[in-house]
């Protein structure tokens, strides 16, 4: 099932999502709503509180960006669980980021290029790996959102600035996206 995504404004993209048990209801539905979600909406990647859920869980495939001709280290598929970044190594390097929560918008963003992850898969077995370049990069940008963390916080003072009228616009949901997006009362 296709699901609204959060827009900028909604007060679940700013919050630390809580880590998720086993238990937790309906996961595998879950997820499975997420993939959908996500590639309705042509995205690489999609977090929780995307989606109004604030837990730490997202997916990312980067996979489809090699297919496209894009040159990706490590393409992946991938569900990630309670993750936790324990280590990001190397010189920053920017990229231009966007993300499905903050349509029309985009950025250039300074990441470092390797990190160290632990996490869980869908059946609840840990991992801990390192990732590099993009599939890097896609990490960090959904692992910001379990964070609270949005893109548009790590771009250069002046385009914070010249981006402020285009980030109100979608908060009053003045935005026009082929997907399903749920904005903030105002």
């Amino acid at each position: 099932m296709k699901l609204p995504i959060y827009a900028y404004g909604q007060a679940v993209l700013r919050q630390q999502a809580e880590e998720i048990q086993p238990d937790y209801p309906e996961l595998s539905r879950l997820i499975e709503d997420m993939w959908e979600t996500m590639y309705h909406a042509e995205g690489v990647g999609l977090a929780a509180p995307q989606i109004g859920l604030s837990i730490r869980l997202f997916v990312v495939d980067t996979l489809q960006l090699q297919e496209k001709g894009k040159q990706v280290d490590q393409a992946l598929k991938q569900v990630f669980i309670n993750a936790l970044i324990l280590e990001e190594t190397g010189e920053l390097w920017t990229y231009e980021e966007g993300c499905l929560s903050i349509p029309d918008i985009r950025g250039d963003v300074d990441r470092q290029p390797e990190i160290r992850l632990r996490w869980m898969d869908e059946q609840f077995a840990e991992h801990e790996s390192v990732f590099t370049g993009v599939t890097a990069r896609v990490i960090q940008h959904e692992y910001d959102h379990i964070e609270g963390v949005l893109f548009v916080e790590h771009l250069k003072p002046i385009k914070k600035q010249m981006i402020r009228p285009k980030l109100e616009n979608i908060r009053k949901g003045k935005v026009k996206v082929d997907y399903k997006m749920k904005f903030a009362k105002t």
